[in-house]
């Protein structure tokens, strides 16, 4: 059946309003959308209302009947909103545009990536990027502080997108992202871009790739637990992240004890001990034992704890630092034969990597229980093994001290001490024993002691020194500085005074030449 176009009903309709037959006019433009159903002559229809007619309630009528009575792909078109929200705006109603455009923004997700991957026209795609930029432009003119700060949030929500979509593993921009949500959005946006970026897993097993991606997961969790107050999502949090972990290539001890600490704030103290023991299982890392013999140490399970130090040293025999902490621990029940067996089983072990820390905390712990006699044997088979300067001066200070034999017995240890660094050629050494020596004679000794140590003290003396490469090779002098003890011998003390005599003479010599030149200018002013 034939139908005149669109042309020839607006024709009639601008004829009848010339003639003042509104009504006719009116009754045309509404077979003309009954005829053509869609939004172009909706549109024509509220344009002609308003303009033409002067009918501005006609006009609403037609706006929101276009967005109610057609069908969505006509309906929910961006030239429709921005045309409504343009009229309401013409008419003073700032906050009916407002509305218009705040649902135009979230049905077409203006500003985010989403709307960029719809499969829409160009034309359609231009028409919205004209809808965001008028509604930007409405708030700039007629936006309060809050409409301002939605139309800046929406700006960056589209911009993170944007650099999200172009790299989904950029997780700097995903902690912003989540932050942005977390202070201005409401929990739904915030979940919805967590969970969008712990979807990202990094592209290798390699731990570097994967240490900002974990702390997507405990960032997550913390906002469960501290914004939402939901502990029991925030443990769904920790257990996701725990299943996707590659435990055999890599793992990562602080989401084991957040995990861990947030079921004892849900006071599981069972799942707590459970989690933990699978944490030594699959990680077995140091933090994981400190922290879970801390937790069974905070409650009172000391047998717990000696569980857990015996497991912790099986692992790990050379820390010399579990050996002094599970020590302590026994000291502190009150345990002193456990404790001193064992520092005993401690100093055995072949290879520890601080073993200076055991025998100095074994040393002290038998001072402490006044076995004097037990620390001194402790101190001769510390040197024993080592003849370090430091062993040397600790162990005449404890002789000298009240427990020990006392100042006569310390200043043998030091006469002895000085005796053997002199047999091994160690100057530096010699010079750290005699100081602390002569600290020990001024605060327990007399002048008379104090006189003799410093009669020790050695002279410091310039020298110079071929330095050469790895091959031998020369690469010029250099100075250093060397001691000359007063009780050396041998060829390197007579050295040391033709040296002295040497420079004695040289220094004769330059004063007698600067008598000669004086006398002869004397001589040639007569």
């Amino acid at each position: 059946k034939w139908m005149p176009d669109d042309n020839a009903y607006l024709a009639y309709s601008r004829f009848e309003t010339r003639c003042e037959q509104f009504d006719r006019a009116q009754e045309v433009m509404r077979r003309y959308v009954n005829a053509y159903p869609c939004s172009r002559s909706f549109l024509r229809f509220a344009k002609w209302a308003e303009f033409e007619a002067k009918d501005i309630s006609l006009a609403r009528t037609v706006f929101e009947a276009t967005l109610s009575d057609l069908e969505p792909e006509e309906a929910k078109q961006a030239r429709v909103f921005k045309q409504f929200s343009s009229f309401e705006e013409r008419q003073g109603e700032y906050e009916r545009a407002r509305v218009i455009y705040k649902h135009a923004v979230n049905i077409f997700r203006l500003g985010s990536s989403v709307a960029t991957d719809e499969d829409i026209s160009d034309y359609e795609k231009s028409k919205r990027d004209e809808l965001y930029k008028s509604y930007i432009a409405f708030e700039k003119k007629y936006g309060d502080k809050e409409g301002i700060e939605d139309v800046i949030l929406t700006r960056k929500r589209a911009e993170y997108n944007k650099r999200l979509t172009e790299d989904p593993r950029d997780y700097d921009s995903w902690f912003e992202y989540a932050k942005l949500e977390e202070e201005h959005g409401d929990a739904t946006s915030a979940r919805d871009v967590y969970e969008r970026a712990v979807a990202n897993l990094p592209p290798s097993q390699e731990k570097n790739h994967w240490r900002r991606y974990i702390y997507l997961w405990i960032y997550y969790a913390l906002y469960e637990e501290l914004s939402m107050k939901d502990l029991e999502r925030a443990s769904q949090v920790y257990q996701t992240c725990i299943s996707i972990i590659p435990h055999k290539q890599l793992s990562f001890a602080k989401i084991w004890i957040y995990a861990a600490k947030l079921y004892v704030r849900q006071k599981d103290l069972q799942a707590a001990r459970k989690l933990l023991g699978k944490a030594i299982g699959l990680c077995g890392k140091e933090k994981i034992f400190i922290e879970y013999i801390n937790l069974e140490l905070s409650l009172g399970e000391v047998d717990r704890c000696r569980s857990l130090y015996t497991n912790y040293l099986k692992a790990m025999p050379h820390n010399c630092k579990a050996w002094s902490k599970y020590a302590d621990l026994e000291k502190s029940v009150g345990e002193t034969e456990r404790c001193r067996a064992i520092y005993e089983l401690a100093i055995s072990q072949e290879a520890l990597d601080m073993p200076e820390m055991l025998w100095k905390g074994y040393i002290d712990f038998e001072i402490d229980e006044g076995e004097a006699e037990n620390a001194r044997k402790l101190y001769e088979r510390l040197l024993e093994r080592t003849g370090h300067v430091k062993v040397w001066i600790s162990y005449a200070q404890f002789e000298g001290s009240a427990i020990g034999s006392g100042v006569k017995a310390g200043r043998s240890i030091f006469e002895k001490a000085c005796d053997q660094l002199k047999v091994e050629g160690t100057p530096e050494e010699r010079v750290l024993l005699l100081d602390a020596w002569r600290v020990f004679e001024k605060s327990k000794g007399d002048s008379t002691s104090v006189s003799a140590v410093e009669a020790k003290m050695p002279r410091r003396v310039k020298r110079k020194r071929m330095r050469t490469d790895e091959g031998g090779a020369e690469l010029g002098w250099e100075e250093y500085f060397d001691y000359h003890f007063p009780d050396d011998d041998g060829a390197a003390a007579n050295n040391l005074k033709i040296l002295e005599m040497a420079a004695k003479w040289k220094q004769k010599q330059a004063e007698d030449d600067s008598d000669d030149s004086d006398s002869d200018s004397d001589s040639d002013d007569e």
